[in-house]
């Protein structure tokens, strides 16, 4: 699927009458030996997976992401190990790599969007990297096919937000609260926001950071395209939950809540 295809993805989904799901997990975690088995598991239930790269200063994540990211770490998962897995879990949703950047560049940046390409990979979230520095990486991106998808939060100006979603690609990824991921956001306050950016995004526009129950993902679904939950999965996976439950119950209220638009 490339950049082209992960849009059409989330639009395909939206004309069925849903509000994509696309589900966190921390690559490795909570069981690197198991891994394959649960990304296969979670991707049933998915239109697209955000697959995070562990790494050891994550400045946007909140402690339930980021003490994940140690645990994968202490386990040896890296990008090589990341891109390998993605090759033999060949599962029908799309795939998104969440990255920062050092471990990009300690690869090798060419090197690195390379091997996500080749391995099967969709997208590619950089949230350390600002649109004024991104040309390099965005016109790698471009040329391996990969969606580089821009962020927008509550506290971006108007402007900056329609110059964020012009440069995005595949979908635009709108921040629900201010601050790192965990935290519950608010629903009331952030759908105007939604609905702005959805009237001037040339692209889909998916919610995330913050988003934990299903009543959340009813109250989003009408005003975006997709959601994104992390912590809230993390978390259960840290608990040794299964987490089918909850992610039916998510795409249940996706389901339910978009059919109303």
């Amino acid at each position: 699927m490339s950049a082209t295809r992960l849009e059409a993805r989330l639009r395909a989904v939206r004309a069925e009458g849903r509000t994509a799901l696309l589900p966190y997990l921390m690559a490795g975690f909570p069981d690197k030996r198991a891994f394959d088995a649960l990304l296969a598991r979670v991707a049933e239930r998915a239109d697209v997976v955000e697959l995070g790269l562990p790494f050891s200063d994550p400045t946007a994540d909140g402690p339930v992401i980021a003490a994940a990211a140690r645990r994968a770490l202490a386990e040896g998962v890296h990008l090589a190990w990341v891109c390998a897995l993605a090759e033999r879990v060949r599962a029908g949703a799309g795939l998104v790599l969440m990255s920062y950047l050092n471990p990009l560049l300690a690869f090798g940046l060419e090197r690195a969007l390379a091997a996500l390409a080749a391995a099967g990979f969709d997208g590619l979230i950089v949230p350390d990297v600002p649109l004024e520095e991104s040309a390099e990486l965005r016109a790698l991106a471009d040329a391996h096919d990969l969606a580089l998808v821009q962020l927008v939060t509550p506290l971006t100006p108007p402007a900056r937000r329609r110059a964020l979603a012009q440069a995005s690609r595949g979908f635009v990824y709108a921040v629900t609260r201010a601050g790192t991921t965990g935290a519950r956001a608010d629903t009331d306050a952030i759908e105007p926001q939604l609905d702005e950016l959805r009237a001037h995004s040339p692209l889909p526009v998916c919610a995330g950071f913050g988003v934990r129950t299903a009543e959340q993902v009813r109250a989003l679904a009408p005003h975006c395209d997709g959601v994104i939950v992390g912590s809230a999965l993390v978390e259960r996976l840290q608990r040794g939950e299964d987490p089918a439950p909850f992610l039916d119950s998510l795409r249940e209220a996706a389901a339910a809540a978009g059919a109303c638009r």
